[in-house]
């Protein structure tokens, strides 16, 4: 951990687990001060995302909501960086907020889908398990949004990740001016991709699925796909 980490988000710094403790216990004057000292993260998580009918303004003031949430929320004791935990939550409400701008304005979602669930805080549930589970689901999401364009959109809509009922190949062709085979193989490409460790080594690290078989197996299956393609990369 490096020493501007260290200042933030170590327990024995004034910004460490006695303020944690502190604002989790209603001490407004805590809770503002680290709202303040993390201001800049929700700025560097809002120019990372794709905002859609979403203003600059407006992702701000969900992201501080998610900085809030997470200050709530956060427990020193996990041994995880507060700023790697609150970036999740931040994100996780942006990406709320583009959701619910889209649907104001009447358009089919075509960015990150979103959990209803407005905070990462959940009193009812195993938080371990929580965090877990919407640190896969958040990695999951960082993942294929870097998937190019076509593979992405092929991989939203044959999942139904964008809320709609699952699309066929024929109606993914037609949407790329391809044909619906042509459609299938941009699939086939796509998960090919995101199997990729070069890509999901942080997935496949969360899901246990980093052995040297499930890496031989996809490269395995890498090399199926380029011989069936001529041996053509990209």
């Amino acid at each position: 951990m490096n020493r501007r980490s260290q200042a933030t988000d170590g327990p024995g710094t004034p910004t460490g687990a006695a303020l944690f403790r502190q604002a989790q216990a209603g001490c407004r004057d805590s809770l503002a001060r680290l709202m303040a000292t993390h201001e800049k993260l929700v700025h560097a998580v809002v120019r990372k995302q794709i905002l859609g009918d979403l203003s600059f303004a407006e992702a701000l003031q969900a992201g501080r909501i998610g900085l809030w949430h997470a200050i709530l929320g956060f427990d020193p004791q996990r041994g995880t960086a507060f700023s790697t935990y609150a970036w999740t939550c931040i994100m996780h409400r942006v990406w709320r907020e583009v959701k619910l701008a889209e649907r104001a304005q009447g358009q089919a979602a075509v960015h990150l889908p979103l959990a209803e669930a407005t905070s990462c805080v959940d009193e009812d549930r195993d938080p371990a398990r929580d965090w877990e589970a919407f640190t896969t689901h958040c990695t999951l999401w960082e993942l294929i949004v870097r998937l190019p364009e076509r593979l992405r959109i092929v991989i939203l809509a044959r999942y139904e990740l964008t809320g709609q009922p699952q699309v066929f190949y024929a109606q993914i062709g037609a949407a790329l001016g391809v044909s619906g085979e042509r459609a299938r193989q941009l699939h086939t490409e796509a998960l090919i991709w995101l199997r990729q460790p070069a890509h999901a080594q942080q997935l496949r690290s969360l899901l246990d699925r980093h052995t040297l078989v499930d890496y031989e197996t996809v490269e395995a299956e890498t090399q199926r796909w380029l011989q069936w393609r001529g041996g053509r990369r990209g």
